[in-house]
């Protein structure tokens, strides 16, 4: 992978912006910055970005780590073993667009639960279930937060941010450890990914004052947002692709 300057300062823009979206909501780097980096240059995506990932995931559980519910984080892992196999599985056996058409449907159906007159709460089969759904489409296409995500919807905002950082940095090394066991880790990859850690420090940054935007009533409508769009993204991929 060869990268230009100009390559580097764009993919480098959309992970600083991912940075202040998932800083301020909980979640979103991913969901931003993977198709767009894509678009790019397909060999950013999915270890260079799974780099900066467990970086952003780190820091923002330094900063809200007293609100972690981290016996929930301890269920979602518990699914999120398996389901890391699996995606590494599905990366090899099934199609991109098949796969992606197939966690888009999930993803909404979920939505539309979280949008019923139903109170959706992080129940250990939830959590397990949400883990194993993350697992799969969080190393398969680097879209893994919405599933536990909708789970802690009624949750403050530090709660949802410090719980989804917790699962998010367990949650990639072992996405990366899977993809090193398939072989898709290399070297450059991972030094590609490095370079754009300073883009994602100043947008993590800039996320500080917006958290305090999105605390005001707007964490519930943020999550639901976010989680369908990265639903229909991947359906559009899944359609065009």
């Amino acid at each position: 992978m060869v990268v230009t300057a100009l390559d580097l300062v764009l993919a480098g823009l959309v992970v600083g912006f991912g940075a202040l979206v998932q800083g301020a909501v909980g979640f979103g780097m991913a969901l931003l910055a993977t198709p767009l980096l894509a678009l790019i240059d397909p060999a950013w995506v999915p270890v260079p970005i799974l780099v900066p990932a467990m970086v952003l995931a780190i820091a923002s559980l330094l900063r809200e780590r007293g609100h972690a519910d981290w016996r929930g984080v301890g269920w979602a892992m518990l699914g999120r073993l398996p389901g890391t196999f699996a995606g590494v599985a599905l990366v090899v056996l099934l199609s991109p667009r098949a796969f992606a058409a197939a966690v888009g449907v999930v993803v909404l159906a979920c939505v539309a639960v979280s949008l019923a007159p139903l109170r959706v709460r992080p129940t250990p089969p939830l959590l397990v279930t949400a883990g194993l759904v993350a697992g799969v489409s969080g190393t398969a296409a680097a879209i893994g937060g919405p599933p536990v995500a909708l789970l802690y919807q009624s949750a403050s905002g530090p709660r949802i941010r410090a719980t989804l950082a917790a699962f998010f940095a367990a949650g990639t090394l072992l996405s990366l450890a899977g993809l090193g066991v398939g072989g898709a880790v290399t070297v450059d990859g991972l030094l590609h990914g490095l370079l754009l850690v300073p883009f994602l420090a100043a947008g993590f940054w800039l996320s500080g004052p917006a958290r305090v935007l999105i605390d005001r009533g707007g964490t519930r409508p943020a999550v639901l947002g976010l989680s369908a769009a990265a639903a229909l993204l991947l359906l559009g991929q899944a359609v065009l692709g």
